[in-house]
């Protein structure tokens, strides 16, 4: 079993910055992809960012140039820098960590609201 807590969320005006932190704990089996996903009320999860274990990323559209993930292998951890945030991206925001291919572990979610 592996165990994510994710931290970092809260409110923010529009064109502000927040930096989301996933650490993953339990047994120390290999971690391969980890991502970002996240879920506005009254839509589906939606993925805004993944990272393999070496390092190469990918991100939705809507987040190219805005937000940053990255990890740290070593501390088994995921990062989401997101700047020049938008009301759009208000959701909850949730980390996930793949063990295989078909396995995946996720957290409880952070809450990210951007508003004036």
């Amino acid at each position: 079993q592996v165990q994510l807590v994710e931290s970092g969320g809260g409110l923010v005006q529009p064109g502000g910055s927040l930096r989301l932190s996933c650490a993953a704990s339990g047994t120390s089996i290999m971690i391969y992809n980890m991502g970002w996903y996240r879920q506005a009320p009254g839509k589906q999860r939606e993925l805004v960012a993944t990272i393999a274990r070496l390092g190469s990323t990918n991100y939705a559209d809507s987040v190219k140039g805005r937000f940053t993930i990255s990890r740290d292998n070593a501390k088994r951890t995921v990062y989401l820098q997101m700047n020049s945030l938008k009301p759009e991206d208000t959701a909850v925001y949730y980390c996930s960590a793949y063990v295989s291919s078909s396995t995946a572990y996720w957290g409880q979610g952070t809450q990210v609201t951007v508003s004036s």
